[in-house]
């Protein structure tokens, strides 16, 4: 089947930018899996968490003011809270390799991670652990990721708001930008409660009607739903850059979901800056204004892909069955 004109051709993706790896764990069987973000060296990290449901690890560590300001590897997981488990794994590849916060003990990993529920299809007592979490580790490269059903993005599910039961296909999606010298990529795993828009404003996914809301019975429940992602680049920002980045990525989110944010989703993205330490007079600030248009961009073109992508699983049917069957 050829791709949608919504997908688009060579879109880039998160590994163009300098010293991101990715890699995914995926359990088709137990529809889950987890998605890991590494930088060689370490990254300055930022995060902003909108949602009212969040699953998260890590998160307090990456505000500005914090004295640990760059972190080694972001893991994305499905699981809900037990899926945070995974980044046990992460933390101990990287130990192995010697790289981490350094204390007179040794190497301290800082790995911040966030999850999205997917316990309603496949197995509800298989979730990632620090097994898959090192899988992930291990399988990681720089060439271009794996979209669709696939590592955290396994079990996610999106355009709930027909009801619970009647859900569309999720997933894992990724796309870069070039701006000048540098690049923004990022890599968003979609669960949300909303339906998925295109550029145009047409629905991609969902229930294309704003009567077919859900009885009470089948109305989302908090926590059962999010969009995560990573956003990065070799922009060098401090970590109030980062985290300007972060916050800029969930505008990204409101362009392609709707409604986004909402009390049953815990959209969280982290953003990183794999530039060398800086100086004080190397930073870039303010962030330009063709930057974070730029994060928008890619955010919401990973959002769109992971769900043009995904393929259906344990009875969800994604957007290319229902494209096949007309």
């Amino acid at each position: 089947m050829p791709l949608s004109p919504h997908v688009g051709h060579a879109p880039g993706s998160i590994c163009d930018v300098p010293r991101i790896v990715v890699g995914h764990a995926t359990n088709l069987d137990a529809a889950t899996g987890c998605t890991v973000v590494l930088c060689a060296g370490g990254a300055v990290g930022g995060v902003d968490v909108r949602g009212g449901a969040p699953g998260t690890r890590e998160t307090d560590l990456l505000r500005p003011d914090s004295t640990v300001e760059r972190v080694h590897g972001v893991i994305l997981a499905g699981g809900s809270a037990f899926g945070l488990a995974a980044a046990d794994g992460v933390m101990a590849h990287l130990e192995a390799r010697g790289e981490g916060y350094q204390t007179r003990a040794g190497v301290v990993p800082i790995v911040p991670s966030a999850v999205i529920y997917d316990l309603g299809i496949g197995r509800a007592d298989v979730r990632p652990d620090a097994a898959m979490g090192r899988a992930a580790c291990d399988a990681a490269t720089a060439d271009r990721p794996a979209e669709g059903t696939v590592g955290a993005g396994t079990g996610a599910t999106v355009a709930k708001l027909a009801g619970a039961e009647r859900p569309i296909k999720g997933g894992v999606g990724t796309a870069s930008r070039r701006v000048g010298d540098h690049v923004i990529g990022a890599l968003v795993v979609l669960n949300a409660v909303g339906e998925v828009y295109g550029p145009d404003g047409e629905v991609l996914a969902g229930c294309r009607s704003s009567e077919a809301l859900p009885s009470p019975v089948d109305a989302p429940r908090a926590g059962e739903n999010t969009t995560i992602g990573v956003v990065a680049t070799d922009l060098p920002l401090d970590a109030a850059g980062v985290t300007r980045l972060a916050q800029v990525a969930q505008d990204g989110l409101a362009l392609a979901v709707r409604p986004a944010h909402t009390s049953f989703d815990g959209d969280t993205f982290f953003a990183l800056s794999t530039a060398p330490a800086l100086s004080g007079t190397d930073r870039v600030w303010p962030i330009p204004l063709e930057v974070t248009a730029a994060v928008a961009d890619v955010v919401a073109e990973s959002i769109r892909r992971a769900v043009l992508l995904a393929s259906g699983l344990h009875g969800i049917p994604a957007v290319s069955d229902q494209a096949r069957l007309g």
